[in-house]
Order: structure tokens, then sequence, then C-alpha cells
């Protein structure tokens, strides 16, 4: 027998708020993120616009000598982190903390620290780069700075599966109770890398959007779309069984139902094109739930406002779910916080149990008008209407597609 999973806490730092409470409360009043990039000059970059982190202080979450040791992704993860471990009152004296583990994914690392310590080896030497050079790069640094700050000792793993991975470190964190190889998970995604070289080779690739206004720069599923906005922060969640949550008089915000996977096999960056691979991963995340499909009746989409990616995942989403795909609410969060890369499935995830606490679903920001083929429901307004399922996508570069189904939680 798999054992159930719930959600117990939450932890956010994202472009409109620094905590679950300012983020939704951001999200409900359709605020957006954007503004022009304030952490170099621009001057020469097609893209001037990205969606960051404001009012980051990083030593009201952790001491300055500890936040010295680590570059911006792990400061955002271990912040969320923090917060979730808050909310969800675990108290890590009272467990053992070789059953509770991490699953924090990053995508990219620290470009921050490869850009810096590139230019001092060239400038003066090897002899000169720094030995921190590759704890503060490694990708896997944010789930060994969060395990280290909170004395998690079980089960620690980084997934690295570009824009999916926050929505599969989330749904390997699943796996891991369900299975019995933890009680508690501490899970999400976080990303800092709205870099010089960051932004310069996703405009290379012609994926960023090259508008200059924050109002119609993210607007995913318009006729009008780009490109995707890059965005920062962190999404952390603490997933417990059941039980152990029960025991201990953890408050319950949701239960996690299903998760799904598939690989397009198809290109290194373009999905493919008939959706298939996304169709099937949330076929899977619907099937794991024990749902029938026509119980879902909302998709946080991946929604990145590219041209691609919004046509091919409206016909996944045509594939999965045949006519019932025009009863479907779909959203995206990122026309509010643009793209967090591997935060992105991670934040979004908790938008979903926010709004399935709620009964409230979000518009997708900036939405005007949709090309033909796009025919389905994308939320030019937020609804108030019960949210029993919510299943929520992450496509990423190189065809890795996964997906969520998180519900209400009943006895």
């Amino acid at each position: 027998m798999k054992k159930r999973v719930v959600v117990t806490g939450m932890g956010v730092i994202t472009p409109i708020g620094n905590s679950v409470d300012e983020f939704w409360n951001g999200i409900k009043e359709s605020k957006i993120g954007f503004g022009p990039i304030t952490y170099f000059d621009t001057t020469d970059y097609k893209c001037n616009l990205a969606a960051e982190v404001k009012d980051f202080k990083p030593e009201e979450y952790m001491d300055k000598k500890a936040a010295r040791r680590m570059e911006p992704f792990c400061q955002y993860a271990v912040a969320a982190a923090g917060e979730a471990i808050k909310d969800a009152n675990l108290d890590m004296e009272a467990e053992d903390p070789y059953r509770v583990g991490c699953a924090i994914g990053n995508g990219v690392g620290s470009l921050q620290s490869v850009e810096r310590e590139h230019k001092r080896l060239l400038e003066k030497g090897p002899s000169k780069v720094s030995p921190m050079l590759v704890p503060l790069m490694i990708t896997n640094m944010a789930a060994g700075n969060v395990s280290i700050m909170y004395n998690l000792k079980g089960k620690s793993i980084n997934v690295v599966t570009a824009c999916a991975t926050g929505t599969n470190s989330i749904g390997e964190a699943f796996r891991t109770i369900q299975y019995g190889d933890a009680d508690v998970m501490i899970a999400g995604g976080t990303e800092g890398s709205i870099t010089e070289m960051g932004v310069a080779g996703f405009a290379a690739l012609n994926a960023l959007s090259t508008s200059e206004d924050p109002a119609r720069c993210s607007i995913p599923f318009d006729k009008d779309r780009n490109g995707f906005v890059m965005g920062e922060g962190a999404g952390v969640v603490v997933l417990e069984e059941l039980e152990h949550a029960k025991a201990r008089g953890a408050k319950i915000y949701a239960e996690v139902l299903g998760y799904g996977c598939s690989s397009d096999a198809y290109h290194i960056t373009s999905p493919a094109e008939d959706g298939m691979g996304a169709a099937t991963a949330m076929v899977n995340a619907v099937k794991d739930a024990g749902i029938e499909m026509d119980s879902v009746t909302y998709i946080n989409a991946h929604g990145t406002s590219t041209h691609y990616n919004d046509l091919f995942e409206t016909r996944a989403i045509k594939a999965a779910f045949g006519e019932h795909a025009k009863d479907i609410r779909i959203n995206s969060t990122k026309s509010m916080i643009g793209h967090l890369l591997g935060a992105a499935g991670a934040v979004e995830f908790v938008t979903c149990v926010k709004e399935i606490n709620e009964n409230y679903i979000h518009n997708t920001v900036g939405l005007n008008e949709c090309e033909e083929e796009m025919d389905l429901n994308y939320c030019k307004e937020a609804y108030n209407e019960e949210v029993k399922y919510a299943l929520s996508n992450s496509l990423g570069f190189g065809g890795h597609n996964a997906s969520l189904v998180v519900g209400k939680y009943t006895e």
C-alpha cells in the first residue's frame, strides 16, 4: 500500500513577494513583478526586462557568515525552506532527522560565481581563482545548504530537469514518502540566474521577450507573445506522510495525489509539435491520482509566453482531455512572476494549493486575444469557484515533461 502524502507547510521567495502571504496577495491583485534589469547594464542586450526578487535581505533568514558562503539561488532556497518549516510547525528536535529529507532542485547553479571567477582567471591567472568557486557554483548546493541549515539527514537530492526541476523535485519527494523512505520531505526548486551570461544565453536562443513594456512582456497564450521573461526565486513545500502529520497535529493544506512524467525525445529546446509528450505526463499524473480525466477542471499551465510552448501545450491538453479540454480553466502564473526556471514548478505548485484552499482561480494577466488554434479557456478573468483538483504542468529544455495532481484533503 502506497502511503498518502499531504502538504503541511509552504514558503516562497518571488518577484511579487517574499512570503506566501505577500505572494498570494499579489496574485489576487494581478500584480506583476516585471521591470528593467538592475543587476547589470543591459544597453547592448536584446532583452532589458526581468522579474527580479525585490527587498530580499539574506541576513533576515540566516547569519551573515552563512550568507556569504551562498549564492542567491541557495539563499532563496534556505529562506523559502525556513518559511515552509515554520509554517508546518515542524520541530526537528522532536523528529528523527534521518526520516526527514530534502529534494530541492536547481536548473543552472550560480552563473554569478562562474562569471566572477572566469574574469579573475583571465586577469590574474588560475592561482587566484577562489577555492569557494565549486561549492558556490554547483546546483546541488541548494539542497545541501538547506539540509545543513535545518538538520535534514534523510534522503537529499537535487533534480535537474531545466524548467521541470521544481515539479520533478516535488514529485520525487512525493514518491519517497509514498514508498516509506521518509516521513517528511522538504521539497521544491530555486533559481537565481538573472546575470549577463544567463540573459545573453537565453536571448541568443530567441527565447526571451524583447518587449520594453512591463505590462506586455510576459503574456502567455496571447497572440502577441514573443518570449518568456526571466524570473528568480524559490518555492518550497513540506510534504508529509498523512499519519505522521496527523500524529503531530499538523494543519493539512492539501493532498498530493498524482505524479506523471515523460520525455518528448524530440528536440533540445522545442516541445514536440503534437504535444503528445506533455499529454502523456498529464495522463500519467491523473491515472496515478486514481481519478477520472473529466474530474480535472483546472490546470496551472507551464504557459511560458513563447510561441511554441503555449501552442504545443494547448495541443497537449486537447490530446490528453479530448472534448473535456474546453471545460477546463487554464491559467499561467508566469503572467505575473515570469519564468523562474528551476523554481517555476514549485512556486506554481504553491499557487495551486492556495487556489484549492480559497476556491479561487487567478487570471492570466495581460491576456487580451488568442490566435485561432488557441481556443481553450485561458482565464482572461479570475474565477471564484471550487477547485477540487489542480493539475500543474512543467516542460523543460531537453524534452522533460512533468505533471502533478494535488487535491483537497479529505479523511
